[in-house]
This record gives structure tokens, C-alpha cells and sequence, in this order.
């Protein structure tokens, strides 16, 4: 199946309320972005919504992943500096806006036992503090719909952690206007829709893993399987199913941008995207809360992450 990217639509989409559709999703490091939910957030941009990333950290503390990237930097902000750029071409490559917080990468802790966080780093941010920047962004950007990871953070970086953490805090207290009151601060908005990304679920992994099997193709999800299926990781559901064939090739430029991160012969294109689209076209969520009412679901899934907020509904 040929990867062709949606017409974009003269008319932005509609709220119920008037406002253009507006797609807020949050993430721990540059990178994040174009792993998790990339592909939808290409799509919903292709499509004339406003989509909008936030990146927590600038990433200083990640390690090259990419064995041909060449020779590190030499220091934290030079990483920082890089990643920047780096999120600055995944951005256009996936069409979106992008914005900052400036909280610094609190990395992965390794060992047994785990050595302690460095001092200031974003996962030591007091949680009224990390979260009031982000409650500030959304009373700006005014989103209908936010994601980001749920409370384990999808693995237990804590980056991640706390990125889900401030989500959830922002997305309880940005329509309050007696919290986070700040004088000249933007007025309080409250979003509809908060889902989390589920883009590595079992039966994701275990479907293409027996796909490529089938088709014998190297399978990188073999090790995947064994390892989830050892470790009895409890498996959170799956309400949501955007599709997103035609935005496969938004989604890998994003991630080829991230030269640091990615190997452009790894793991993240050892799928043929003839295949992928055949027996995966979706990218999956959680909805973790809804202020719009029930949504009747598609084959058990709902098909639209404004689904109950978009003003053509009939």
C-alpha cells in the first residue's frame, strides 16, 4: 500500500464551541514525539488542526543511541543545543508547533541500587512548580485534546513519570481560574479530552512480531514478546484507534531527525510499511478522562480523538 499523506483541508476543523481544533501532546524528551503518536499528530496537522508539542526537557542527559552518529558532544549543552535542532526537523517534518518548558533531563538511573537524581533536574521539580509553566501553555494554546503517558510512564524513566504527572496536574487545573493565578497569565481554559499513548501494547507487538514471522521477515519485536511475557507487565486499555496510514513517512522523517536517538537501520524501520499498513495502520490510546460524554465506539474503538467535540457531528 502506498504511504500518500492526506489532502490538507482549506477549512480548519471546528469545535462545537467555534474554536479551530487544537491537539496538544506532551513528552519528556526530544524524540518522544516522533515515537509515540507521531503519525496522528501528522495526520490531525494534515488535516488543518493545530498541533502543538511540548517538549519538558531539552534532553541533555541522553545518550547517542545511533552507532553511526559519530563522535558525542562534549558537554551537556552542546547536547542540548543539538537535540534543539534535531526537534526543530522533526517538527516540520510532522507539520506541528513546538514549545519548550526548560526543565533540565534527569536521566536514566543505572544499578542496583539505583544512584540518586541530579540535583535540579526536572524529575526533583516540585510538582506545583514543574506544572505551572505547562498550566500556562494550555491557558494560551487553549487545546481540546491533550496527550501524554499514563502514570507508569510507559517505562519507568522519570521523565516520564513526571511528564505524566504535570499532565494530569495541568489538565485538573488549567479551567480553574483560582489556581496558578498569575498576574498578566492568560485566562483559564479548560481542555475536553486527555488520552494517553499506547503505541508499544502487547497485542501491537505480538501482531507484527507474528506478521514478520509469517512473511519471513527478522521480526524486531522476538525479544519484545519473551521479555513482556516474562516479566508479566499488566497491560492498560486500549479505548482508541486513529488511523494512520498515509503518514507513515511524516512519522519516519520525524524520527530520522532525530539523528542522535536513531539509527536509520534500527529497530524503529525494520517493518516494511507496505506490511505495517497492512496489519497495523493505527496508532492507539488510552482516553484517561473526558469531559464530553460517552462517544459511541467503531468495532470497540473510538476513531477520533475529538470525537464528541468536533462541530459537524450529527
Amino acid at each position: 500500500m502506498a504511504d500518500q499523506a492526506s489532502p490538507v483541508s482549506n477549512a480548519a476543523p471546528r469545535a462545537r464551541d467555534g474554536e479551530p481544533l487544537r491537539l496538544m501532546a506532551v513528552h519528556a524528551h526530544p524524540d518522544d514525539e516522533s515515537s509515540k503518536g507521531a503519525a496522528t499528530m501528522a495526520r490531525y496537522a494534515a488535516e488543518g488542526v493545530e498541533v502543538l508539542v511540548v517538549t519538558c526537557t531539552g534532553g541533555e542527559r541522553g545518550d547517542i543511541l545511533n552507532p553511526s552518529f559519530g563522535e558525542a558532544p562534549e558537554s551537556p549543552e552542546a547536547m542540548a543545543a543539538l537535540r534543539r535542532a534535531e526537534m526543530a526537523a522533526a517538527a516540520a517534518s510532522l507539520g506541528v508547533e513546538q514549545e519548550w518548558l526548560g526543565f533540565v533531563d534527569s536521566g536514566l538511573p543505572q544499578g542496583d541500587p539505583l544512584p540518586p537524581l541530579p540535583p535540579e533536574c526536572f524529575a526533583l521539580v516540585p510538582l506545583e512548580e514543574a506544572s505551572a509553566p505547562l498550566v500556562e501553555l494550555m491557558r494560551t494554546f487553549r487545546p481540546h485534546v491533550v496527550t501524554t503517558y499514563d502514570p507508569s510512564g510507559g517505562y519507568p524513566h522519570p521523565d516520564h513519570i513526571k511528564c505524566h504527572q504535570i499532565s494530569a496536574e495541568a489538565f485538573a487545573a488549567a479551567g480553574d481560574p483560582e489556581r496558578y493565578r498569575r498576574d498578566g497569565g492568560a485566562d483559564a481554559w479548560t481542555p475536553l479530552k486527555m488520552y494517553y499513548n499506547h503505541d508499544f501494547s502487547m497485542q501491537r507487538i505480538r501482531t507484527v512480531h507474528e506478521a514478520c514471522l509469517a512473511a519471513e521477515i527478522e521480526s524486531p519485536f522476538g525479544a519484545w514478546v519473551e521479555r513482556r511475557e516474562a516479566q508479566e507487565i499488566p497491560e492498560r486499555e486500549v479505548t482508541t484507534r486513529i488511523d494512520v496510514v498515509g503518514h507513515f513517512a511524516a512519522r519516519d522523517g520525524a524520527l530520522r531527525a532525530h539523528a542522535t536517538q536513531i539509527d536509520p537501520d534500527g529497530f524503529f524501520f525494520a517493518v516494511p510499511r507496505d506490511l505495517e499498513a497492512e496489519i497495523w495502520p493505527w496508532e492507539e490510546y488510552e482516553l484517561a478522562e473526558s469531559r464530553v460524554g460517552d462517544v459511541v465506539p467503531v468495532d470497540g474503538y473510538e476513531r477520533d480523538l475529538f470525537a464528541g467535540i468536533r462541530g459537524d457531528e450529527r
